[in-house]
């Protein structure tokens, strides 16, 4: 089935709906139609380029450069982790944790289906290399964010709880515990929602995205469902670990709370 082109006076079209939604914005007073509107130009905008960048890196295909798109990427998404957080970490920190942790799971979850699942050849391939890394690091992204700012919301509004806890001889892990907990839950709780619903609510992603493109509807579900426990397993340990390495980060060697280590954003 051949694919049907679309022009740029078509997708001006489309972007009607989104002024259309603005207008109703302003009308109701919301006070995002201004957020609405620059991240719709972002959205054409970024796309455009990253369309333009992806076309001459698959012209390429050499390995250094996939390298330099996929830390390009991870360097961007933690600099959202961070931008996304009412509280966080001072210093390096705020950037770091979140950064790590992409990189530890997403980085790596990311590796082992290239070359032990799907096996293109070669392996950083940047057709399967680029688009796989990019939905782990968006999925794991949002997780690692909700948790970080769940961990520091809970920690700053259950100050008192947490301290008496470690006056009474716990042990910070003790201390927060529950916290740690909800934040992790927090941070599992979209990609769990996701998987829950593909197929029965919606069709995610990829999925259309194949299926328009041409693929067979076959083929199409078994990448959806390796891309969803990917997702799931990058969010996953990247939650995990960035949870655990910030909530260590709140207490010192005395094992005190240090509230003071956060600040607004």
């Amino acid at each position: 089935m051949d694919v049907i082109e679309l022009s740029w006076w078509q997708l001006a079209m489309a972007a009607t709906l989104v002024l259309a939604l603005a207008g109703c914005v302003y009308w109701a007073r919301l006070g995002v139609g201004n957020s609405l509107l620059i991240a719709a130009a972002r959205t054409a905008l970024q796309l455009t380029l990253v369309g333009f960048v992806l076309e001459a890196l698959f012209a390429v295909g050499k390995p250094l450069w996939v390298a330099l798109m996929g830390l390009g990427m991870l360097l961007l998404a933690g600099r959202e982790v961070m931008a996304r957080q009412n509280y966080r970490l001072r210093g390096a920190w705020g950037f770091a944790i979140g950064t790590v942790s992409m990189f530890v799971s997403a980085f790596s979850v990311t590796v082992l289906m290239l070359i032990v699942v799907i096996g293109p050849t070669p392996w950083y391939s940047p057709q399967y290399a680029i688009p796989l890394l990019g939905m782990l690091l968006g999925n794991t992204m949002t997780g690692i964010a909700l948790a970080l700012d769940r961990l520091t919301e809970g920690v700053r509004r259950e100050r008192q709880l947490v301290e008496g806890r470690l006056m009474l001889g716990q042990t910070w892990r003790e201390a927060c515990g529950e916290l740690r907990r909800d934040a992790m839950r927090s941070g599992l709780m979209p990609i769990i929602n996701a998987m829950a619903a593909a197929g029965i609510v919606s069709l995610p992603g990829m999925m259309t995205g194949q299926i328009l493109s041409g693929t067979a509807p076959a083929l199409a579900v078994k990448y959806q469902i390796l891309i969803m426990f990917t997702i799931a397993a990058g969010t996953g340990f990247g939650t995990f670990l960035a949870v655990s390495v910030a909530s260590r980060r709140l207490f010192d060697s005395n094992e005190r709370l240090r509230l003071d280590r956060l600040k607004s954003a």
